[in-house]
């Protein structure tokens, strides 16, 4: 079974996969001082509240932006799961020319997105992934990475509104009851979440104004419900967009390893 980890700022998400199914999925928050022993103690118990065990991982893909996570994730699946882990990066095998000026500065994230879109839904697309950054990826018809945008997150946006303003303290970001609010509460969530459907609606159409075509537009990310949900452009929303991806990567770089030991 293939164990995919997509390690970002704020969450590290994994799904199991059997063959080509999902099985199984947790979200768990990101902590970058946690050691590879806790990391295994807290993985194990959630493998085993579903009915599974280490023993039954026999390849691990990783996607991580979290540069002091990457060491740390290395050693759990070296000592714990007994495998070399498939990490998303240079040198890896993506059927897909990455067309930005340094290939290797697009984050890992972005490219299991754009893998995983083209092979859903095919191309032209764009993928708003709505987590701790803001980003949109834009992938050609003819199945190429043509760049995109990175903006601030729903979650730092709101950190930073707080953080800022002496009288204002951070609330649940639902959506309000209308645009015109008559609260404080209820006119920050109409600030924030508004705010980002008109960021994320404004340049997907500058974008595909680029692009000379519609392109689809799919929606993933920790706020994808919040935000998609309410945007005119958005098409689908696929909270399991960039764990899709990790497996595609992983079926195309290798049969899975061997375990060691």
């Amino acid at each position: 079974m293939l164990l995919a980890v997509n390690a970002n700022n704020t969450n590290i998400k994994l799904a199991l996969y059997r063959d080509r199914a999902q099985v199984a999925s947790w979200r768990i928050a990101t902590a970058s001082d946690r050691t590879a022993d806790e990391y295994a103690m807290l993985w194990q118990q959630l493998l085993r509240f579903q009915g599974y065990d280490f023993r039954d991982i026999t390849g691990v893909a990783i996607s991580c932006v979290v540069p002091p996570l990457v060491e740390t994730l290395r050693r759990l699946c070296r000592d714990y799961l007994r495998v070399a882990p498939l990490e998303v990066g240079p040198g890896i095998r993506t059927g897909m020319r990455i067309l930005y000026d340094d290939p290797r500065d697009v984050g890992a994230d972005r490219i299991a997105n754009a893998i995983a879109v083209y092979e859903r839904y095919g191309g032209p697309a764009i993928v708003v992934d709505l987590g701790t950054a803001t980003t949109l990826s834009v992938v050609s018809a003819e199945g190429d990475f043509l760049g995109g945008a990175i903006a601030p997150g729903v979650g730092i946006s709101v950190d930073a509104l707080v953080s800022h303003a002496a009288q204002l303290r951070k609330v649940e970001l639902l959506r309000p009851p209308q645009v015109i609010a008559r609260n404080t509460v209820a006119a920050m969530q109409s600030g924030i979440l508004y705010g980002f459907l008109g960021l994320v609606d404004g340049i997907v159409e500058r974008m595909q104004r680029e692009l000379g075509t519609r392109a689809t537009v799919v929606a993933t990310g920790g706020y994808a419900e919040l935000v998609g949900s309410e945007c005119r452009c958005v098409d689908h929303i696929d909270p399991n967009l960039t764990l899709d991806g990790l497996r595609i990567l992983y079926e195309r770089n290798a049969t899975p390893s061997a375990r060691s030991g």
